[in-house]
């Protein structure tokens, strides 16, 4: 469903990706953990070019962007990948001026033109599946935390989109509402949604995922099922992480 080939991505003199080379089948769950600044969140975001990468190829559901491609043809490509793709922040991202439904709808409307009625009417059935319908004409501000990201998420699975990328989706959130959108998350992985999760929620990656890949230094250090990652790591900067992240200190 994700094909990553030698993946490069130079900011000014800082390389943070340095030739990443990444598969993901459909309906695989993968989750990417590493110390911040490793260059997770930067991977995630090239993979529907709200990055553009330096160099190196990406396809998504057989859409291919590679260097070779300019122009039109480039444009077009990426705007398909883009369809294909739903996104998650770890701040919502949300317009604080338009209530729930209006968010949920917006880009069923603006991007794939549908028809408003039938816009409210798909949009209604994902805040269903994330359990805030209730909700529908309220507005962002009125929300907590876990209620946003849950509206975004709603947004994103509205689009029907092929891959879910997660960027760090309950890092901004209070430990208490970490859950109901962990919930939420776990649903639409057991539904069958390729996703592909930045997190530092070790027990979602340990329950969740397919496979578990550690970064670091702009590098896949390791992959691996969750079992094997998390019990046997292999690579010493890998057990370091865990060591460190588990006994609270990283």
């Amino acid at each position: 469903m994700v094909r990553i080939t030698n993946l490069h991505k130079v900011f000014g003199k800082l390389n943070v990706l340095k030739g990443i080379s990444l598969e993901v089948s459909q309906r695989e769950v993968v989750c990417v953990i590493g110390k911040s600044g490793s260059g997770k969140s930067t991977l995630l975001r090239s993979i529907n070019f709200l990055e553009e990468p330096t160099s190196g190829s990406i396809e998504v559901d057989g859409v291919e962007v590679t260097p070779a491609l300019t122009g039109r043809q480039r444009k077009e490509r990426i705007h398909k990948v883009r369809l294909l793709t739903g996104m998650v922040f770890q701040d919502f991202n949300l317009f604080p001026h338009k209530s729930v439904i209006d968010n949920v709808i917006e880009a069923l409307l603006i991007v794939k033109k549908i028809p408003r009625a039938q816009a409210v009417e798909i949009g209604e059935s994902f805040l269903g599946k994330v359990g805030l319908i209730d909700k529908r004409d309220e507005y962002p501000a009125r929300l907590s935390g876990g209620q946003k990201q849950r509206v975004a998420i709603a947004r994103a699975l509205a689009m029907d989109p092929k891959v879910m990328l997660f960027d760090e989706p309950t890092s901004a959130l209070d430990p208490e509402l970490i859950g109901e959108v962990i919930n939420v998350m776990e649903a639409v992985a057991n539904e069958g949604m390729t996703m592909i999760v930045v997190t530092h929620e070790i027990s979602f990656a340990r329950d969740t995922a397919d496979r578990v890949v550690y970064m670091e230094d702009g590098n896949i250090v390791e992959e691996g099922a969750p079992s094997q990652i998390f019990s046997v790591p292999q690579d010493a900067r890998t057990q370091q992480f865990l060591q460190r992240y588990l006994n609270g200190r990283s």
